[in-house]
This record gives C-alpha cells, sequence and structure tokens, in this order.
C-alpha cells in the first residue's frame, strides 16, 4: 500500500474513483455521490460517509469503526468481500446483490430494506432496526444477533442463526433450509409457504404461525401466545408448553404438554390419520 491517507476531507462526485491499494485514516467523504465506486483493496479506519452511494461495484474492503451517516443510502450495492468491524451503518438500504460480506459489532438502526439479494454473510453482535431486513439472502450466518422489523428473511436460503431476538411479524417467509437455534422470535404469522425450517430451544410468540410450510420442525421449543397453528404444513413438533390452538395440519407429529383447542375443520381432508398428536404432562 501506499503511504496512509490521514485527516482528508473529500468531496465531489467519484472523489476516489477506481482507487485501489488505499489505507484511509481520520477521513471524511462528504458531499459528492460515489466517491469509492469501481474501488478495491481498500482499508478504511474511523472514517465517516456521509452522502450517497459511497461503495458500488467495489471489491475487498475493509472498514473499523467507521459510520455511513443518514444521507450515504443505498451505500454498498455490487460489491464483493467487505467486512465491517465496531462499525454503524444510520443509512437505510444498505447492501443490495453483495457477495461476501462480514459483519462484527454493527449497528444498523435504520435498517429499511437492507441486505438484499446478498449471498455468503457472516454477522455477529448485529443489531438492526427496520422492515424487510435480508430479503432473499443466500448462505448466511448469524449469531448474537437482535432484529426489531417486520417481514424479515422474506425468500432467504441456507441460513443458520444462533442467540437471536427478534421482534419481526411475518419472518422467514418463502425461506429454505433454515435453523434458528437458542432464540426468541415474537411476530404474528411465521414462516409461511416455507420448506425445512428448524427451529431448536427457541421461545416463540406467533398468531397462526408455521402455516402451508413443507417440513417444519420445532425441537424443544416454547410457543407463547400462539394458535391456529401449522395449518397446511407437514411438521415434526416437540413442545415444552402449552399450545393455544391447532389447525388442519397435513401431516406429521405434534407433542406438546397441552393443546387447548384441536381444529379441523377443511372438509376436502376429513382423513386426519397422517398427523399423530401427542400430549404429555409433566
Amino acid at each position: 500500500m501506499t503511504e496512509p491517507l490521514k485527516q482528508q476531507l473529500f468531496t465531489g462526485e467519484r472523489a476516489l474513483f477506481k482507487a485501489r491499494d488505499l489505507d484511509i485514516i481520520h477521513s471524511t467523504f462528504a458531499d459528492g455521490e460515489s466517491p469509492l465506486k469501481e474501488s478495491a483493496n481498500i482499508t478504511l479506519t474511523h472514517s465517516y460517509f456521509k452522502w450517497k452511494y459511497p461503495m458500488w461495484y467495489s471489491r475487498n474492503l475493509k472498514l473499523r469503526d467507521c459510520t455511513l451517516y443518514d444521507m450515504a443510502r443505498a451505500g454498498i450495492w455490487y460489491t464483493s468481500d467487505i467486512s465491517m468491524t465496531d462499525c454503524i451503518i444510520e443509512a437505510p438500504k444498505t447492501f443490495r446483490r453483495t457477495t461476501g460480506i462480514i459483519l462484527d459489532n454493527v449497528s444498523l438502526p435504520n435498517a429499511e430494506e437492507t441486505l438484499w439479494h446478498c449471498r455468503d454473510i457472516k454477522m455477529k453482535k448485529v443489531h438492526a432496526k427496520g422492515n424487510y431486513f435480508a430479503m432473499n439472502c443466500e448462505n448466511v450466518e448469524i449469531s448474537d444477533f437482535e432484529l426489531i422489523g417486520n417481514y424479515s428473511f422474506d425468500g432467504a436460503r441456507n441460513v443458520v442463526i444462533e442467540n437471536a431476538r427478534m421482534l419481526s411479524k411475518d419472518s422467514f417467509w418463502n425461506a429454505e433450509n433454515v435453523v434458528v437455534r437458542n432464540s426468541f422470535i415474537s411476530g404474528e404469522y411465521i414462516g409461511w409457504n416455507s420448506k425445512n425450517v428448524k427451529f431448536v430451544n427457541c421461545i416463540i410468540e406467533s398468531l397462526q404461525g408455521f402455516c402451508y410450510m413443507e417440513n417444519v420442525v420445532l425441537e424443544d421449543c416454547t410457543l407463547i401466545n400462539t394458535n391456529l397453528a401449522f395449518e397446511y404444513s407437514t411438521v415434526d413438533a416437540t413442545v415444552n408448553s402449552v399450545i393455544d390452538s391447532i389447525k388442519n395440519p397435513i401431516a406429521g407429529k405434534i407433542t406438546a404438554e397441552e393443546i387447548r383447542e384441536i381444529i379441523f375443520d377443511d372438509p376436502e381432508r376429513s382423513d386426519r390419520s397422517d398427523t399423530e398428536i401427542n400430549i404429555i404432562r409433566r
């Protein structure tokens, strides 16, 4: 790398267009779109982005203690191999069609429409608030995650989440190959139209959750305030609590401490023999 750029103020459109092999420290990217467009092999430390589209079509970026302010929106699109540590991303719509993302101790207080159509993502100690988080993402590993925002992980594929707290209505719709462990999820209509979704040792609250799902598995989970669950789903559920009600499961096995109401009211599915229901009182 060349001599570090320290305490610089970059202004104007494409201020460092196609920059290569730079170490940027204590610098600010002020007014001017696309300052690092088409850049590669850039390290940024204690630096700040204040305008739109800062890192498009870039490769191999490493950011530490950096901030993307609100107007740095749509900031990282069509980029590959980017890591961000101890950063704040205030801007919405960050990460679109980006591959190879590592986020460690990152705060996203305005994460509307963030992480769309991205692949190969690792996140640890990430706090996000915003709707439609991680839509259509693939190959995602997440731990120590907090999310406040509805419609998360819609259409996601190959996702593993551990130690999460999610306040998220309609999460995991249209998803495939998802495992969630040791987590708390509160939201309506969880998982509709999804395939191969597994929850292990989770606490879940959901109105009419787990419906229209193929191969939904709940292993040692607690369901609170959950009713009309599992409609038109194939299910294998071991629940360490009461379930308020289940409705029209297609097939599988449901074991719980108590099920307060079991509803089979579809006249076209009068054969209930494919669904085994067990009550185990502790």
